[in-house]
């Protein structure tokens, strides 16, 4: 009876495993209007992390070109739309895949895909002049739900 319970904990700690593993950039479902129904990690996003990441430069640096009210982030943009309110424009899944890759909503928008590495046109390797080799995403999958839990308390 030892050995079968063993067994059964192994399972359960694999499966549990395999449901907290990362969704791929490239194994991303968005559905026709760009949203992303399933989290990217099966794990719960922080949203003080969410807001470290928007206000981050060498993150996703998100207040360069929105303008946040509550954050203390100096020289907030204007280039895209406030974030003031979004939860109550948005459901958790369009704002996953509004971060995750905006153009699939907004084709010609200037908000980088933070979460696509293939569909670029001639990516180069920083100033190298160079053809770049594989890319990563600009942010993880954590990152991205990390930043989708802080927009969701951002309601009016």
């Amino acid at each position: 009876m030892t050995r079968f319970a063993l067994s059964a904990t192994i399972v359960a700690l694999m499966s549990t495993a395999a449901v907290a593993e990362d969704v791929a950039p490239s194994d991303v479902a968005y559905d026709d209007y760009g949203a992303i129904a399933q989290s990217l990690t099966g794990v719960a996003g922080d949203p003080a992390e969410g807001l470290r990441v928007m206000e981050t430069r060498s993150a996703g640096n998100c207040v360069a070109c929105h303008q946040v009210s509550v954050s203390t982030a100096a020289f907030q943009g204007n280039v895209g739309p406030s974030l003031d309110g979004v939860a109550d424009r948005w459901d958790v899944d369009q704002l996953r895949g509004l971060v995750a890759n905006a153009k699939m909503v907004f084709p010609d928008t200037v908000m980088p895909s933070f979460y696509r590495v293939s569909g670029y046109i001639r990516p180069g390797d920083a100033f190298t002049g160079k053809a770049a080799g594989e890319l990563s995403p600009l942010l993880t999958a954590q990152q991205i739900e990390d930043v989708v839990a802080y927009l969701q308390t951002l309601s009016e």
